[in-house]
């Protein structure tokens, strides 16, 4: 069983930045894929990156590109999603995921973090 974590979410103006945090507990995460997604009021859980269990690997949902980065401490068995040029439109709860390493292809995550509310202002 995994233990997922997140931290680092607040209230930030637009244009802002914001790095979460997702520390792992009860078994080390450094073979497992890890991904963040976002589920804003009224919407559907959304995928926004991840990172394949090497790190050699990193994708982003088009929303974000260019914007978020997504990494990995193995030795701190943590998951990092660093936000730039925050919009409104990116106020969400976060969630951190974590899977064995097809996961990052499939996006079918097994284990869950309880998720971070991060609130962009205009």
């Amino acid at each position: 069983q995994v233990q997922l974590v997140e931290s680092g979410g607040g209230l930030v103006q637009a244009g802002g930045s914001l790095r979460l945090s997702c520390a792992a507990s009860g078994r080390t995460i450094s073979v497992y894929a890890l991904g963040w997604f976002r589920q804003a009021p009224g919407k559907e859980r959304e995928f926004v990156a991840a990172i394949s269990w090497s790190g050699g690997s990193t994708k982003y949902a088009d929303s974000v590109k260019g914007r978020f980065t997504v990494s990995r401490d193995g030795a701190k068995n943590t998951v990092y999603l660093q936000m730039n040029s925050l919009k409104p439109e990116d106020t969400a709860v976060y969630y951190c995921a974590a899977g064995p390493p097809g996961t990052y292809y499939s996006n079918d995550y097994n284990y869950w973090g309880q998720g971070t509310q991060v609130t962009v202002s205009s």
